[in-house]
């Protein structure tokens, strides 16, 4: 399967999702004029990929600088989609923060209290970024 890559806009995130390396990525700002067509080639993708795969390392990491309240509920809906392979996968999420941007970890700590999922939060500088 081939790999997922979506270049970053002014409004619209990076996406790099690879099968083959098991790590899917997503940074930058998300403010999608439209966010559930957006989103959805890459919920498409995800299904796909981890219905095709067993027993693998999923590492996602999410390093989003901003998003609004319309990409937040998609990025809801693909924790969802991922934990429904927790079961076949050893699925993971690395929440990147920048430091002192509390809004973003707390909004990354929400998401963990209500999945099944492994989150692991990491403080960045955006000095050394």
């Amino acid at each position: 399967m081939e790999s997922l890559i979506i270049k970053r806009t002014e409004d619209t995130p990076e996406v790099e999702f690879s099968i083959k390396t098991g790590v899917f990525k997503i940074s930058g700002r998300s403010l999608p004029e439209n966010a559930i067509e957006f989103y959805k080639p890459i919920f498409a993708w995800v299904d796909e990929a981890l219905k095709s795969s067993a027993n693998r390392d999923i590492n996602v990491e999410i390093r989003l600088e901003y998003f609004n309240t319309a990409s937040s509920k998609q990025i809801a809906k693909l924790f969802l989609l991922l934990e429904n392979f927790i079961e076949t996968n050893n699925i993971s999420i690395k929440w990147y923060y920048e430091r002192e941007d509390n809004d973003m970890l707390i909004s990354g700590s929400q998401y963990a209290k209500f999945l099944n999922l492994s989150f692991t939060f990491i403080e960045f500088d955006s000095d050394s970024e």
